[in-house]
């Protein structure tokens, strides 16, 4: 059974946020319908599974349906994509709700959250997911994934110097690693900037923005990094490499 959410508050709502964020180009009747179901199972889920501490219909949209949209207008028709750490779906799920050009690989080594994508991508009727259940300094030495996305991206999962290490490696040559942040800091971009030069790779742009509700703004940070040529056979380092020793 699925948590009951008001339809005509929840796209009221919707609309209303998205709009404040100059979004609304991104919602259509169907999307709008597949944020809603998401939005159902997802509550009902979280009673259970612990998916995410952001229970608010207003905060949900905006701090994981919105954050996760900015990053659209930087992919490119048709992208294959990879959310590397995708934990409960973000932002994958508002990226394949929105863009549904894309074909987007959602990669996380904890089986349950890969499971919830699986069966939630099923139950609102997303064909354009793809779901992998490995470690990602693991996954990015196979061949079938190595240097094979045109997009990887990557929301709230670590430092920006251990984060190029696990996500430029599955980036085709010219195409670009996105690095969502919540805190724009002079240490991140630094760590961008350092880590991405060893591994064939270079900060293209930084966006620096604030989403807000109406009422209150928060700071965000879009890191864009080009790949420019292939990254060295020995990156990723096995974990306990990256940990130590970070770029």
């Amino acid at each position: 059974m699925m948590s009951s959410v008001d339809k005509n508050a929840f796209f009221e709502e919707l609309e209303r946020i998205f709009a404040l964020n100059s979004l609304d180009k991104y919602l259509t009747e169907e999307s709008k319908e597949k944020f809603y179901l998401f939005t159902r199972i997802f509550l009902e889920v979280n009673k259970r599974m612990n998916l995410t501490s952001v229970t608010g219909l207003s905060d949900i949209i905006l701090k994981h349906y919105a954050d996760c949209v900015t990053v659209a207008k930087y992919i490119p028709k048709g992208a294959r994509v990879i959310d590397v750490g995708c934990g409960p779906g973000f932002p994958l799920f508002p990226l394949a709700i929105v863009r549904e050009d894309i074909q987007i690989t959602a990669l996380d080594s904890t089986a349950k959250k890969i499971e919830f994508v699986k069966k939630t991508a099923a139950a609102i009727g997303l064909d354009n997911i793809e779901v992998c259940c490995k470690r990602a300094e693991e996954a990015a030495h196979n061949p079938l994934l190595r240097e094979k996305f045109d997009i990887a991206c990557a929301r709230a999962v670590a430092r920006m110097e251990i984060l190029c290490e696990y996500c430029i490696p599955y980036v085709k040559v010219t195409g670009s690693f996105i690095a969502m942040k919540a805190r724009p800091t002079q240490e991140e971009i630094e760590g961008a900037e350092r880590a991405s030069r060893q591994i064939n790779s270079k900060v293209e742009k930084i966006e620096k923005f604030t989403i807000t509700d109406g009422n209150e703004n928060y700071e965000r940070m879009l890191i864009l990094i080009k790949k420019q040529s292939p990254t060295p056979k020995n990156f990723p380092r096995n974990n306990a490499q990256i940990s130590k020793k970070p770029l």
